[in-house]
């Protein structure tokens, strides 16, 4: 079953918020666009749909998914519906869904404003990407490289180069590395202590960030690592009896010690970097608070998925044939590894009203 998890991810996310307190700030009207585009790298917890352009098992362009997304379409993105991705270019005042780059039909305005180049399934590692075959995020930067060439082609040189000094880049990946090659499969676990392969990790977000640097990228939006041990896929992994199931604390102890790490690192890297502007988005902390007050934020479930039985399905289980759950609502995770619209909109609202005045 372990082969089964080489694409989970949870994305983006910041500090604690109420229920109450989440919806005042999604309905707050949106605000005057602070970037010109967005762009996003990065796993599943971002990708929206850039798998569906060649072959691999980790997607998600078939029903339930996107059963609430506008149009009732799977895109590819393993939610529900929306992104947190899309939330923010929507309550940015950007564009209201982000598309993936490698759709064959993007038009001129939407490349423009900002496209996604994240995989689902993918890693820092290279080693991560390679079973479910999909994008590394290494080789990412490549194809950003590839989308400068076309908006150089659209709008010239000049103005190319102000649009990405001023866009807002989200960086979301880490948690398939340690799924894959560390939990499940020991690849790394035979090479590598965890301290040992969170600094891996992190020197390749560090190499990352400063290729995106040196390409006109100055505001990031970097995320750090969700409870691991929390997602349903990995208490399935762990108990046998689903009545047994809880969140595994090595597993949470090593994710916080990750993002302790990169909150240290960051400002370092930000102070090699002239002009530029790093933000650190805590995911741990609001996951954490909604599997442990979920009533705070209007949710029920926070054990199981809304797919299936919850406790395995998701990707190529999760299908047409597999029965939902009545109220998506009410569930913090659609399918066993991936959180519902309703808990990326409250992410996104939390990261307008906190962290995106520290990149402005």
């Amino acid at each position: 079953m372990a082969s089964l998890i080489f694409f989970v991810g949870i994305l983006v996310h910041v500090s604690m918020i109420s229920f109450k307190a989440c919806n005042a700030i999604t309905l707050t009207p949106k605000i005057s666009p602070k970037f010109p585009a967005i762009f996003i790298f990065g796993d599943s917890t971002v990708d929206s749909g850039n798998n569906n352009y060649f072959e691999t098992l980790a997607k998600a362009n078939h029903k339930p998914y996107g059963q609430d997304f506008p149009g009732h379409i799977p895109t590819g993105r393993f939610s529900n519906g929306k992104l947190v991705s899309d939330f923010l270019a929507s309550m940015l005042g950007i564009k209201e869904t982000v598309p993936p780059f490698l759709d064959p039909y993007l038009s001129d305005r939407e490349l423009q404003t900002g496209v996604c180049f994240a995989s689902s399934g993918s890693g820092y590692d290279d080693i991560t990407p390679e079973v479910s075959r999909v994008i590394p995020v290494r080789k990412q930067v490549e194809q950003f490289e590839m989308y400068l060439a076309r908006l150089k082609g659209i709008v010239g040189e000049e103005e190319a180069k102000k649009i990405i000094n001023g866009s807002l880049v989200i960086i979301s990946a880490g948690t398939n590395d340690f799924i894959f090659n560390f939990y499940g499969a020991p690849t790394r676990r035979l090479e590598f202590d965890v301290s040992e392969y969170q600094d891996f990790l992190q020197n390749r977000l560090q190499n990352f960030v400063k290729q995106l640097y040196e390409l006109g990228c100055r505001k990031m939006l970097i995320a750090g690592l969700v409870p691991i041990g929390c997602l349903p896929i990995q208490m399935t992994l762990k108990f046998q009896n689903p009545e047994d199931r809880k969140c595994i604390e090595n597993q949470n102890l090593d994710a916080k010690i990750y993002n302790s790490k990169l909150v240290n690192l960051l400002p370092q890297i930000q102070a090699q970097l002239p002009e530029s502007h790093i933000a650190y988005a805590d995911v741990y902390g609001p996951l954490s608070d909604m599997i442990n007050n979920p009533t705070k934020y209007g949710f029920v479930e926070t054990k199981r998925g809304c797919c299936g039985t919850g406790l395995i399905e998701f990707g190529p289980l999760c299908t047409p044939e597999t029965p939902t759950c009545e109220m998506a609502s009410k569930y913090l995770f659609w399918d066993a590894a991936h959180p519902i619209e309703l808990a990326y909109r409250y992410i996104a609202a939390i990261l307008v009203k906190q962290v995106i005045p520290k990149l402005v």
